[in-house]
């Protein structure tokens, strides 16, 4: 089964947002404690300092502390005085891996909302039982990482669209013209056809935000109006007590009278 450190490195894959290495050399003045790296969403640092013939290697938290997202690092004191920092590590070009994780963890709720898998046992008196156990990351069908992975990727993109959607054409008296319209509308372009594409492959397979349900109608008693009770389908040898269904009723509460008028609650007295 896919963990969720397989699940992020899909989703950048399907981003072309991989890795790239880098390297800085930091040289202490003494009284200065905070640097800016050369790259952002940093991951995979080590830091290393040298002073003299002694080289040390920091640990984070104590030694330093790292905003990955902005690419800065914080020494818990200042650089000696033409010391070295030697700094190597790997980053992202897009996003940091909490963001991805963010994004990841809002298209498996969107995807699976609240959906179970029935596990088939015994009890300690021979019933037949069934245990509905909610979906997660370890027992999610492997046919469905794709999914999750799309959704997860259409998040991202719509979050460069918003970047992408301040962005001014440029025109100079000279003649240039610079459209940078263009990204917003490539972005766009390519957000309708991953959304296309997971469509598909939830219309195929009979899951997701886009999967082809079947519902029952409902019956109203005729004697005192309300709906009559549906209760979850079970296989035959199935010996649990039923389970009641509470299915959404009608499109809410915007049709509600708020004239404060009584209404007939039983015959036509305004009871």
């Amino acid at each position: 089964m896919a963990t969720l450190e397989d699940l992020r490195m899909r989703v950048r894959s399907e981003l072309g947002d991989r890795l790239t290495p880098f390297r800085d050399t930091i040289r202490g003045t003494g009284d200065v404690s905070e640097y800016e790296l050369s790259a952002n969403n940093v991951t995979g640092l080590e830091v290393v300092q040298v002073a003299g013939a002694t080289q040390t290697v920091l640990n984070t938290g104590q030694d330093y502390v790292l905003d990955s997202l902005n690419g800065i690092l914080t020494l818990s004191a200042p650089l000696g005085l033409d010391a070295l920092l030697l700094v190597a590590g790997q980053s992202f070009s897009l996003f940091a891996d909490d963001e991805l994780d963010m994004y990841l963890g809002d298209a498996f709720a969107q995807h699976n909302r609240g959906r179970t898998i029935a596990v088939r046992y015994k009890d300690d008196h021979g019933f037949i039982r069934y245990d509905e156990e909610p979906v997660d990351f370890a027992n999610l069908p492997p046919e469905e990482d794709i999914m999750v992975v799309l959704l997860a990727v259409i998040e991202a993109m719509w979050a460069l669209s918003t970047d992408a959607a301040t962005d001014i054409n440029v025109q100079t008296a000279d003649g240039t013209s610079v459209d940078r319209g263009q990204r917003f509308a490539q972005i766009q372009t390519q957000i309708q056809m991953l959304t296309d594409r997971y469509t598909m492959l939830c219309e195929r397979m009979g899951v997701g935000l886009y999967a082809i349900e079947v519902t029952n109608l409902r019956r109203v008693s005729r004697t005192t109006g309300r709906l009559v009770p549906l209760f979850r389908e079970r296989e035959y040898d199935d010996h649990a007590l039923p389970q009641r269904i509470l299915p959404p009723i009608g499109p809410g509460h915007q049709n509600d009278d708020e004239s404060g008028v009584p209404s007939s609650t039983f015959g036509a007295w305004g009871y």
